[in-house]
């Protein structure tokens, strides 16, 4: 017991060093999360014993550098090269005035909201939505007075939307491969969960747009500067890889920008790198946690974990509700939604076979819950995507994260009041 709690221990040094100290000083700025989490992927190595410091650093460093976390870094520098070079071109500013010009102020997040949840519908990825519309959504902040971290945190939101639902996400395949169900079915389910939270959202939405009102005066549209972003969303939305989608808008951003004299190659050349060196405290804190959590998997945390939250089950409901907490520890744990479900998926199967639960609904809490999670941590790769794009801290985001709070709450009141009855 206590070597697992120990194993676990460096999650609490960094919750204690970032956001408890954060919040004693009332500034989430005032201790810098690289040097928490330095400070806690330290004392991972120190306590991880048993090992020579030279197996420690090795297993610290196939986290930090695995392919999953390799992947998400190359998103990392092509989404920074694109965003900035697409800001200094002014494709940022033509975007922004052509949603004030077909848009009215009250409309904005409502807006923002279902674009963002038809894009991540159709891609099926929330990083690929991000990507996409953080500039846009920082953008509109600035244009209309609106706060920044609220704007963004709509397309965050939003995003996972389609994370949870898509039949082309990675988290719907791996929680229906896992729990031998079809896809179509635990949709049906999921929508049962999700789809009044997503309407319950759009409607607050329409609610707070009420307080944003656009410009006096907008600026007239640059609609060729406006092709990067078209571009963007058209190939994101047929499904084309995410590098890719980024890579071509950044030579058409260079294109536009050259033909129109708002650089030169070589200014287009410094755009990009300084798009990359903005990403660095981002790629940083990614490769660090992913150090820190890799020791605390191979350390026996996460093992700790799903053994404690399987011993005491009783009856179909605490059974749920062990699925659903063990899918949220481990993604805490991870930071990786995808990698949570596939580490609990086959515990979750036995427990469901055990207790004769419907293999649909575990597929949708496992989905659901693990979308809930990843939404909300400060440390996880969409939080801080966004916030690398948008220049502002990714705790700013969680007040105003509504939807992904919203279907934890509904996953939890599904398993409580036995919602929706057929499947339950």
């Amino acid at each position: 017991m206590n070597k697992g709690l120990i194993a676990l221990s460096p999650l609490l040094v960094f919750v204690t060093l970032y956001l408890v100290t954060s919040i004693v000083a009332g500034d989430f700025y005032k201790v810098p999360i690289t040097v928490a989490f330095m400070a806690s992927s330290v004392y991972a190595v120190i306590i991880s014993r048993g090992r020579t410091l030279r197996q420690r650093i090795d297993i610290f460093s196939r986290g930090a550098g695995s392919e999953q976390m390799m992947l998400m870094l190359w998103i990392f520098i092509l989404a920074g090269a694109f965003a900035n070079s697409a800001k200094v071109m002014g494709s940022i500013d033509a975007t922004v005035n052509l949603m004030l010009t077909i848009l009215p102020g009250n409309m904005l997040l409502a807006g923002l909201f279902l674009a963002s949840c038809f894009i991540s519908q159709s891609i099926g990825t929330s990083f690929g939505t991000i990507v996409a519309l953080a500039p846009i959504a920082s953008g509109l902040a600035h244009s209309t007075g609106a706060s920044v971290p609220m704007m963004v945190a709509v397309v965050v939101g939003g995003s996972f939307f389609g994370d949870n639902l898509s039949f082309i996400s990675d988290t719907t395949i791996v929680s229906t491969s896992t729990q031998e169900c079809k896809m179509s079915d635990k949709f049906k389910v999921n929508s049962f969960l999700v789809m009044p939270a997503a309407f319950l959202i759009l409607i607050i939405y329409i609610l707070l747009g009420n307080n944003i009102s656009s410009p006096q005066s907008i600026p007239d549209v640059e609609y060729t500067k406006v092709i990067p972003y078209i571009v963007v969303l058209i190939t994101a939305v047929c499904g084309l890889n995410v590098m890719a989608v980024l890579a071509l808008g950044i030579s058409l951003t260079g294109l536009i920008g050259l033909l129109d004299n708002s650089f030169d190659t070589y200014g287009w050349f410094k755009t990009i790198g300084d798009g990359i060196t903005g990403m660095g405290e981002l790629i940083i804190i990614t490769m660090l946690a992913g150090g820190m959590l890799e020791l605390i998997k191979v350390n026996g945390g996460i093992d700790y974990i799903i053994k404690n939250m399987t011993r005491r089950i009783s009856g179909k409901r605490g059974a749920e509700l062990s699925i659903a907490a063990l899918v949220s520890i481990v993604t805490m744990c991870t930071a990786n939604n995808t990698v949570a479900i596939i580490t609990v998926g086959g515990i979750a199967r036995r427990i469901s076979q055990r207790f004769g639960l419907d293999n649909r609904k575990c597929a949708s809490i496992l989905d659901t819950m693990s979308c809930f999670t990843q939404g909300l941590l400060p440390y996880g790769a969409h939080l801080l995507l966004a916030a690398g794009i948008a220049s502002t801290s990714p705790m700013s985001l969680i007040p105003y994260l509504y939807y992904p709070f919203c279907i934890g709450a509904a996953a939890v009141l599904a398993i409580i009041f036995r919602y929706p009855k057929r499947y339950s």
